[in-house]
């Protein structure tokens, strides 16, 4: 899991590198963790050349839906525009637990309102709750 805190007025797709560069995925047997997951789900937001060239060179696939307006510019530039970027429905249909996840996140009111001064003590809070939704789906 990967947390990165923004100030406010921030755009995700911005933090999307930080994110990507912060994933670990630990492996079953001995060795080095992963760095590269072989999958990234993401909205619209993130739906922009220099990220899906970033995921392209790493050789991740990405499953993030097109932009109404990226869509109309490249039917206008025609043959120039070229090819739509390839989008799985069946597989976007999991993105839905992060929202899910969001909003349990936010059942707990120190994270949804942000009490906490500095960012530090607030990434732990979030930390912190996000060990304890995964605690109570452990036990389930």
């Amino acid at each position: 899991m990967s947390i990165v805190l923004t100030p406010g007025n921030v755009n995700d797709a911005t933090a999307f590198t930080q994110v990507l560069n912060e994933i670990c995925i630990p492996r079953i047997v001995t060795g080095r963790p992963r760095t590269t997951p072989t999958r990234v789900l993401g909205d619209k937001a993130y739906s922009s050349r220099a990220i899906r060239h970033l995921l392209r060179r790493r050789g991740i696939t990405a499953t993030i839906p097109e932009r109404r307006d990226q869509i109309a510019n490249r039917r206008r530039r025609g043959n120039l525009g070229g090819r739509p970027p390839v989008f799985d429905k069946e597989v976007y249909r999991d993105r839905n637990v992060v929202e899910r996840c969001f909003s349990r996140l936010k059942q707990f009111r120190a994270i949804a309102t942000r009490f906490d001064k500095l960012a530090t003590r607030y990434r732990a809070g979030v930390i912190l709750v996000s060990l304890i939704l995964w605690l109570r789906e452990s036990t389930r």
